[in-house]
């Protein structure tokens, strides 16, 4: 981690006030933290942008188990690109529901195609993804 400096940054109070509630919403304890992580979350967008970029991310998936072949449909998918999934967490939500999240490793192309396949399989009734790029996430501060 590098030192810390210190900036200065001009903001219109009305837009304060709501940022001041908004990160007492979220727990943070001073303004600081919170400037840090919206910084390194546009960082990290800005990176996953780049289909080249090495990323990690995790798909959910919500479905009835039911659905005609899709666990099937679902496992052949993952075994096709074993390479880029890292492992699986299975859950029965209730008798038809499941929710499964997949963590997947790799090119940010590669992983959101797959995780667009994944979640565009008939019977997936709802699906995100949600990617990071570890090289980009900087340190938190003490």
């Amino acid at each position: 981690m590098g030192f810390l400096t210190r900036i200065g940054v001009a903001i219109d109070s009305e837009l304060l006030t709501r940022f001041d509630n908004f990160i007492a919403k979220r727990g943070y304890t001073n303004r600081s933290e919170a400037f840090r992580d919206l910084i390194r979350d546009r960082l990290v967008t800005a990176t996953i942008e780049d289909p080249r970029a090495a990323v990690v991310g995790t798909v959910t998936l919500i479905y009835d188990h039911q659905s005609r072949l899709l666990p099937e449909k679902l496992m052949n998918l993952q075994h096709a690109h074993h390479e880029v999934i890292v492992c699986t967490t299975h859950a029965h939500l209730d008798h038809d529901s499941c929710l499964e999240v997949i963590v997947l490793k790799g090119h940010s192309k590669r992983v959101q195609k797959l995780a667009d396949a994944l979640i565009g399989i008939k019977g997936v009734q709802h699906g995100r993804l949600v990617m990071s790029s570890p090289k980009t996430c900087l340190p938190k501060t003490a």
